[in-house]
C-alpha cells in the first residue's frame, strides 16, 4: 500500500494572525470613527478634515512601504483588507487610502529614485494625500491619448494641460502626473512627473457634483506651464505608459476590494432589516422567495470576494495577476451593482429614501464598473490574454 503525502494549502479567506488583527483595527475604526460621520460628509460633499489625520495614525496610508520610510512594510493583501472594511462603511473613506496606496505611493516605490523615495515617501507616510493623474478631457479608456505635454528646458520640465476626474485632487500634496514629452513617439513618449502642489503654475480646478462616492473629491487639475524640476522624472523618460499600465493592474484589485466591501455593508443592513420587517404577519426573511434571492446575493460576493483576495494573492506571491486583477474588478464591480440594487428593493419604499443607507450603497456602487478602467476595457485586457494564450 502506498502512502501519498499531499500539501495543504490554507483557504483563500483564511487570514494570518497579523492580518485578521489589521483588518480587526480597521473595521473597529470604521464603525467608531467614520460611520457617525457618514451622514455629514455625504451631505457637505466632502471628508470631514479632522479624519484624515487619523488615517495617517493608523498606518493606514503607507501600507506596503517599507518600514524605513515611515511605513508599514505590509502587503497588497492587507490594503485589500482595509479597503473592504473601510467601504463596508463608507466607500469615500475607502477610496482616500486606496489611491493613496496603490496608485499614488505604489509607483514611486517601484519606480522612484533612492532621493525620490528619501523625500516624498515620508511625506506620504506622515502627512501628505497623494493623487494619481493619468486621465484627461478627451483620454479616459484612451489613456494613451493624452494632450497634456511636457517640454525640458534646462533642469526644468514644462508641463502644459488639464488633467481630470483625479480622486483625492481636491486633498492631496504629492501628484504622479503623466504627460507626453515627445508627441512624435506616441505612446512611447508618456513620462511620469512628481509633481508638488505649490508648483508653479500648478492648480486644482473644478470639483465635480457626482452621483456616489460624494464625500471622495474629484477633480480637475490645471498645469499652465507648470515647473517640475528634472529630479522629479518618475521613472524613464518614454516609460511612463509602462509605469501607467503596471500601476493601474494592481489599483484593481483596490477597487475589487472597494465593490466587495460596499455589497457586503449592503447585504449586511438589509438582513438585519429583512429580520425585523414584517408584512403579512410575518418577518419579510421568513419568505422563500426573499429567502433565495439573498442566497443568490450572497454567493456572488463570496465569488467575486475570492477573486479579489486570490488576485491581490498572487500579486504578493511576485506572480504573474493582469487578468486575475481585471477579472476581479470586472466581477467584483458586477456583483456589487446586483447586489446594492437588489437590497435597495427589499428595503421596499424605505430603500429609496436617505433615511436607510442602503441608496447610499447602491449609488456608491456605480463608479466601480467605471474607474480604473471601464468593465469593457477589463473585458479587452482579459480577452487579449485569454485568446493569446
Amino acid at each position: 500500500m502506498t502512502t501519498e503525502l499531499h500539501t495543504v494549502h490554507a483557504p483563500l479567506t483564511t487570514l494570518s494572525d497579523e492580518e485578521t488583527m489589521f483588518r480587526d483595527a480597521v473595521a473597529a475604526f470604521a464603525d467608531e470613527a467614520i460611520r457617525p460621520r457618514v451622514k455629514a460628509m455625504e451631505a457637505a460633499g466632502k471628508l470631514d478634515p479632522e479624519l484624515i489625520p487619523r488615517f495617517f495614525e493608523l498606518g493606514l496610508m503607507g501600507i506596503e512601504v517599507p518600514e524605513q520610510y515611515g511605513g508599514s512594510g505590509g502587503t497588497l493583501m492587507m490594503v485589500t483588507l482595509a479597503v473592504e472594511a473601510l467601504s463596508r462603511v463608507d466607500a469615500s473613506a475607502a477610496i482616500l487610502m486606496d489611491v493613496q496606496n496603490t496608485l499614488a505611493i505604489a509607483p514611486i516605490v517601484r519606480y522612484g529614485s533612492d532621493a525620490q523615495k528619501a523625500k516624498y515617501l515620508p511625506q506620504l507616510t506622515s502627512k501628505t494625500v497623494g493623487a494619481y493623474a493619468l486621465s484627461e478631457p478627451g483620454a479616459g479608456s484612451d489613456a494613451f491619448g493624452l494632450a497634456t505635454r511636457a517640454e525640458q528646458r534646462g533642469d526644468t520640465w514644462v508641463l502644459t494641460g488639464r488633467k481630470m476626474w483625479i480622486t483625492n485632487g481636491a486633498e492631496a500634496g504629492i501628484y504622479v502626473v503623466f504627460a507626453n514629452a515627445k508627441p512624435e513617439a506616441g505612446y512611447k513618449g508618456i513620462t511620469a512627473f512628481i509633481v508638488e502642489r505649490d508648483f508653479p503654475g500648478f492648480s486644482v480646478g473644478k470639483k465635480e457634483d457626482k452621483l456616489g462616492i460624494r464625500a471622495s473629491s474629484t477633480t480637475e487639475l490645471i498645469l499652465d506651464q507648470c515647473e517640475v524640476p528634472a529630479a522629479n522624472v518618475l521613472g524613464p523618460v518614454g516609460q511612463g505608459y509602462k509605469i501607467a499600465i503596471e500601476t493601474l493592474n494592481g489599483g484593481r484589485i483596490g477597487i475589487g476590494a472597494q465593490m466587495i466591501g460596499v455589497a457586503q455593508g449592503a447585504l449586511d443592513t438589509t438582513v438585519a432589516y429583512l429580520r425585523e420587517r414584517k408584512q403579512f404577519g410575518k418577518a419579510i426573511a421568513e419568505f422563500q422567495g426573499v429567502q433565495f434571492q439573498i442566497a443568490q446575493a450572497a454567493t456572488e460576493l463570496e465569488a467575486a470576494r475570492l477573486m479579489v483576495y486570490n488576485a491581490a494573492r498572487l500579486h504578493d506571491a511576485g506572480q504573474p495577476y493582469t487578468r486575475e486583477a481585471a477579472m476581479a474588478k470586472l466581477f467584483a464591480s458586477q456583483v456589487c451593482e446586483r447586489v446594492t440594487s437588489l437590497c435597495v428593493e427589499l428595503h421596499g419604499g424605505y430603500g429609496y429614501t436617505k433615511d436607510y443607507p442602503v441608496e447610499k450603497f447602491y449609488r456608491d456602487a456605480k463608479i466601480g464598473t467605471i474607474y480604473e478602467g471601464t468593465s469593457n476595457m477589463q473585458l479587452q485586457t482579459i480577452a487579449k490574454l485569454v485568446l493569446k494564450a
